[in-house]
């Protein structure tokens, strides 16, 4: 038993009219959420990111050469505000992991780009985070693990249709 078994025991036992199934699953999602964040953020913290740079670096790194988006398409790709994207980017500019120019293509518009300090950094530390997520689900087999991602996948596809975006 767990914590969370304890606490649906004891409103089986207060409340034995509710359906208590969907809050062990969130109560389950909640505490593995905190568990895991606090595990992944580890390698960030050990090079002074947090998990927000590492996302914008990591949107950058993964787009190709010329390894340079707009503001907007990073926007885009980590669906925040543009006043958190653009702290988040002044951030990392101030630590010379991104640049900023105007983007030759639209006149009025910039492309953030990432330095060759930023490109080295993201490329090794891309790396060293799939290793800790491999470490982090190695309590699941490889059945297990593919199970889990399709049934998440599917739960987030009724949250996350066309109908719903934007």
């Amino acid at each position: 038993m767990d914590q969370v078994d304890r606490i649906l025991d004891q409103w089986r036992s207060e409340r034995p009219d509710l359906d208590v199934v969907p809050m062990g699953l969130f109560g389950r999602l909640s505490r593995l959420t905190s568990h895991l964040s606090a595990q992944i953020d580890k390698p960030f913290e050990a090079r002074g990111l947090n998990a927000a740079s590492f996302d914008v670096l990591a949107t950058l790194r993964r787009s190709g050469p010329p390894y340079a988006l707009s503001p907007s398409a990073l926007i885009a790709w980590t669906m925040v505000t543009s006043g958190t994207m653009t702290n988040r980017i002044d951030r990392l500019e101030k630590a010379g992991l991104v640049s900023r120019a105007a983007d030759p293509n639209d006149g009025r518009g910039s492309l953030v780009t990432l330095t060759d300090k930023g490109f080295a950094l993201i490329d090794d530390l891309i790396g060293e985070h799939v290793a800790n997520q491999h470490r982090l689900i190695a309590g699941l087999d490889e059945a297990e693990s593919a199970e889990l991602d399709r049934l998440l996948a599917k739960w987030l596809a009724c949250f996350e249709t066309d109908k719903n975006e934007g």
